[in-house]
Parts: C-alpha cells; sequence; structure tokens
C-alpha cells in the first residue's frame, strides 16, 4: 500500500509561528483541554489570518464539548472550522480536514442539512476525491433521499469502479427499491473489499435476505460471517435493535415468559377477540390494511392495529372496545414501545419470506382465532409449529421465522407483542420505540 502522505497543515504564514502552535498542540494531545483552548485563542488574536491556529482553536473547542457534554460549546466548534475555509491562502489538506469535522459535528447534533451542505461544498472544491462524494451520499440516506444518494454513488462508481463503500451502499439502495437480483453483486462485492465502512450488520441482514429471496443457500454463509463479525446473535437471531445478554431462544411457553395472566386473558376470552375481529372485517374491511414490509413472495395478508410502538390507536379501538378493554389491563403488551398489537388476517396461497424482526427485546404472541384445519404452518428457527383456536403460541421474532397459508380457507389471529421479560423497568421506560 501507498504510504499515506503526512497532509501539509501549515502555510508561509504558520511556518513563522510553528513553535507556539506546537506548544498549543501539545496541551491539547495531553488533555488540558482548558489551558490549550486559551492558548489558541490567543494566537488567533494575534495572527487573525493564521488557518492553522484558528484549526486548533475549533478542535479544542471540539474537545471541551465532549469533555462538558455541551452542544453550545459544540455549536462554537462548528462555527470555528467554517472560519478557517474562509481566510485567505488555507492549505487544501486544513480544508479538507476542517469541512469533513464540521460535516460530522453538525450530523451529531442532528443537523442534517447543514451538513449535507457541507459536504456538497466539499464534494465541489475536491470533484476528484470520491470519499467526500461517499460521505455526501449518505448524508442523503440519513435524510431519506435515496435517488440523489443513487445518483452519488453512480459517480463515485463511474470514478472507482472497485470502491467497496460506494458499492455496499448502492446495493442497499437498490435493495430498498426492491431491485433484489440487482442488488446482490454490490452488496456481495462491497463487503468481500473489506473497505472501511463496509462492516456494517446492515448489509450482512440485505445480502442474505436478497439472497433467501433468489432462493439461494449461499444466504446462511453470509449470517454466518455476519454472527462471527459480532453482527448478529446467532446465524438464526440476526435483529439489529438489540439489549445484550437477554434469554435467547426460538419459541416460548407462558411459564418461561412470566406473561401467565395476559395468556390466560386472551385464550379465555377469544371468542369475543375472534368475535370483534371478524365483525370489522365483514363491515369495514377497509380497516385491514396490506402489509406493507414487502415480507411475502406471494398472496393476501392484512393487518388490523390497535396498538403501535406502545400508542393506542383510539379510532381502531372503537370498532372493537371489549378487546381494547380487555388488554387494558396488560401494560407488559400495551406499553411495549418495540411492537404491537394487531389482527392478521392471511388468505389462502399466502407465503412470507424467511424474515428477522429488528429487535430481540419482544416476544411475539400468537392467538389463534380462525384457524382452518390443514395448510397453515409457521416456521420459527429451525422447528415448525401451527397454530390451534383458542391458544396462544410464542415465539420471539428476533429469530429467523417464514409462514405458510396453503389452506383452503382464511386464517385470522391475534398478534400482542411484550416485553422481554428479562429488560428492566428502567429500560422499558427509556429504550428507544421500534
Amino acid at each position: 500500500a501507498k504510504k499515506k502522505k503526512k497532509p501539509k497543515l501549515l502555510n508561509k504564514l504558520d511556518k513563522t509561528i510553528k513553535a507556539e502552535l506546537d506548544a498549543a498542540e501539545r496541551l491539547r494531545k495531553k488533555g488540558q483541554v482548558e489551558e490549550a483552548l486559551r492558548a489558541f485563542e490567543a494566537l488567533v488574536s494575534q495572527y487573525p489570518l493564521s488557518p492553522r491556529a484558528r484549526y486548533g482553536k475549533a478542535q479544542a473547542e471540539d474537545d471541551l464539548a465532549e469533555k462538558m457534554r455541551s452542544n453550545e460549546m459544540l455549536q462554537k466548534a462548528i462555527s470555528t472550522y467554517d472560519e478557517v475555509v474562509h481566510l485567505p491562502n488555507v492549505p487544501s489538506d486544513l480544508i479538507k480536514l476542517s469541512l469533513k469535522r464540521e460535516a460530522d459535528r453538525q450530523q451529531f447534533l442532528g443537523r442534517m442539512r447543514s451538513s449535507l451542505l457541507t459536504l456538497q461544498k466539499l464534494v465541489h472544491l475536491f470533484p476528484s476525491d470520491t470519499s467526500f462524494k461517499n460521505d455526501l451520499g449518505v448524508a442523503y440516506l440519513l435524510i431519506g433521499d435515496n435517488s440523489k444518494a443513487k445518483k452519488v454513488y453512480e459517480e463515485v462508481l463511474s470514478l472507482a469502479p472497485n470502491d467497496g463503500f460506494a458499492k455496499v451502499h448502492y446495493g442497499f439502495i437498490l435493495k430498498a427499491e426492491n431491485k433484489i437480483a440487482e442488488s446482490i453483486p454490490y452488496l456481495k462485492e462491497g463487503l468481500e473489499s473489506g473497505d472501511p465502512g463496509t462492516d456494517d450488520g446492515r448489509f450482512y441482514f440485505h445480502l442474505g435476505d436478497a439472497l433467501q429471496r433468489m432462493g439461494d443457500k449461499e444466504a446462511y454463509r453470509w449470517y454466518e460471517l455476519g454472527y462471527q463479525r459480532g453482527h448478529f446473535a446467532s446465524v438464526w437471531q440476526r435483529s439489529l435493535y438489540n439489549v445484550k445478554g437477554l434469554k435467547a431462544q426460538p419459541w416460548w411457553t407462558a411459564k418461561e415468559t412470566g406473561y401467565t395472566e395476559l395468556v390466560k386473558s386472551l385464550e379465555k376470552n377469544w371468542k369475543l377477540i375472534r368475535d370483534e375481529g371478524l365483525a370489522v372485517m365483514d363491515k369495514r374491511s377497509s380497516l385491514f390494511l396490506p402489509e406493507d414490509e414487502n415480507l411475502r413472495e406471494k398472496g393476501d395478508w392484512s393487518q388490523f392495529t390497535l396498538w403501535q410502538q406502545g400508542r393506542k390507536n383510539e379510532n381502531a379501538c372503537k370498532s372493537v372496545p371489549k378487546t381494547c378493554a380487555l388488554l387494558e389491563r396488560f401494560p407488559e403488551a400495551t406499553g411495549c414501545r418495540r411492537g404491537q398489537i394487531k389482527y392478521s388476517i392471511m388468505h389462502p396461497g399466502t407465503h412470507v419470506w424467511p424474515h428477522t424482526g429488528p429487535t430481540n427485546c419482544r416476544l411475539r404472541m400468537h392467538l389463534g382465532l380462525v384457524i382452518p384445519k390443514e395448510g397453515c404452518r409457521i416456521r420459527c428457527a429451525q422447528e415448525n409449529r401451527t397454530w390451534e383456536e383458542g391458544k396462544v403460541l410464542i415465539f420471539d421474532d428476533s429469530f429467523e421465522h417464514e409462514v405458510w397459508q396453503d389452506a383452503a380457507a382464511s386464517r385470522l389471529i391475534f398478534i400482542v407483542d411484550v416485553w422481554h421479560p428479562e429488560l428492566t423497568a428502567q429500560e422499558r421506560r427509556t429504550l428507544p420505540a421500534i
């Protein structure tokens, strides 16, 4: 590999005050942040046109912001990084460092639009540097503008056809557009490149998923690799938003969950829950919305949601008041901000791809309401089960699962997500919703 050239950070003026700059920088490197900031401030007031002094001041403010956990101080640092660029005769390496750090800190503060503008400036100033284009692509993805991100990665790949970072991100975007077969070579070659920024659980997740949908068993080789790299809890359990150390098994009994009251209540009242659900289907079938996560290979699958991310859908509950009243007694379900409570109807001829839920923080209860005699089954990890009317099945949907509905009639179940029983009260209160 080429030795990385040391960046040139000093212009003519700065070379004349190198000793003072070095002394201030030594303080900063030693972690004497306040002293370093004072030293750089003194240099800036004495040499207002010194880019290196100004950059040092920005770095010291940046360090201090971290030490004080102060967003206000970080905002100061961002402004100072920006000032560097507007001075005369700034070495281009220093412009790159200042703007890159400015964009990074803006993202850290959640100022996605500002960081986008900063990165656009970098790309404009250094059009041949593909790493800035790569960062710009990420900035577009962060604000949800996939089509602009896609254009950026197409530019990178036309300039640098082997850029692994651009490849995984381009593949990721193609996969999101449901261009499954096209996404595979980009995700695969990007991961194989080993380039910085490619070793991310999402890319293993989506490559494996794309291969599975193409019926390619090679998926498990990538899941295995993702597991070895520490992105997945196991080859079968591939959720990406996890709390470490929670008991992990595909199938659970009511007793193991500790939520026996909830299970008893669901099983005792299953006919009431069924009848309210069927009435909604008859009268207002428009309330059942198609499953929208693109998990079906074929067929019809609709859902009628009562709670989502711990929030009650008051309107939906008007249609099934007794069912909602029954659930209000169980905060482990209604308060589960990483799950849902919903009716799920699956029509004959439906196959749901093998897929994995987003988090290991919940368990999923399925109460059978209308279950055809045969043709319906669910696999979680390596074990198949079937539903029974009036009975609850409990599984951990962070493990790979797959569903077949080959019966002659429709299948109706009631789904209740609950917090993983090992989560503390504190974790239940503070984990961000999913």
